[in-house]
């Protein structure tokens, strides 16, 4: 069964509540929080502080990217949240497997985040022990890129993959996600989409979201 995730550093910060009641009355099933430093992209993103209010005003569960160098400290920054899953950039880890094996430790579910630039070799010697993959299919940092078309072969690629390691990681993708790009992606589909502006957002009411996350989930039954 498909996941949906809404991003929300595209939502309405100033009627963020008002964005989570709609989000989970339109049947939501998790909230994809980006964390930026300013060093690893160019741009500032979502703090604990913040990320500790929005916690108290929903039941919806946390899905936690580190688009920041020195993933280790900010992990022990945002593990206290229990997240769901925390991804992490492979480039960026000191020791990806001790990192791994740190989350896990905490109770929370690993993942392993992919740029369009970041050649799928580089996670390969990790996979086996993560519960999921993050694939940008635009770069990390902005939201309102267009969709990067090179992506689809690394997602067939990594679905092969898997299929041949039996191994099963969830595959997230991230990045210009809506029912045209989803058609793109019949021949490998994904476990986990992440919704933002392109999809999802500036909606008027808890019944748009709905209308959406339907459309949504309709494309993904459609070329599944």
């Amino acid at each position: 069964m498909e996941k949906i995730a809404a991003s929300l550093m595209c939502a309405d910060m100033l009627n963020i509540q008002k964005e989570l009641d709609y989000l989970e009355q339109a049947g939501c099933d998790l909230l994809h929080l980006d964390v930026m430093d300013g060093v690893f992209v160019d741009n500032l993103a979502l703090g604990p502080e913040w990320m500790t209010s929005v916690q108290k005003k929903t039941s919806l569960p946390f899905d936690i990217h580190l688009a920041t160098e020195m993933p280790e400290k900010f992990v022990e920054m945002f593990r206290f949240l229990q997240p769901e899953t925390i991804s992490f950039h492979v480039e960026t880890a000191a020791h990806p497997v001790l990192l791994i094996k740190r989350l896990k430790s905490y109770g929370i579910k690993p993942s392993l985040a992919l740029n369009p630039a970041t050649p799928l070799e580089d996670i390969l010697p990790y996979i086996d022990e993560v519960d999921q993959i993050l694939l940008m299919t635009v770069p990390t940092g902005f939201a309102g890129q267009n969709f990067h078309q090179e992506t689809l072969e690394k997602l067939r690629e990594l679905k092969n993959i898997l299929a041949q390691r039996n191994i099963q990681p969830l595959i997230e993708v991230d990045g210009n996600i809506n029912t045209q790009t989803i058609s793109w992606m019949k021949e490998a589909m994904p476990d986990v989409f992440v919704l933002g502006t392109s999809a999802l957002f500036q909606c008027d009411d808890a019944n748009s979201y709905q209308k959406r996350i339907q459309a949504v989930r309709q494309a993904i039954n459609t070329y599944r």
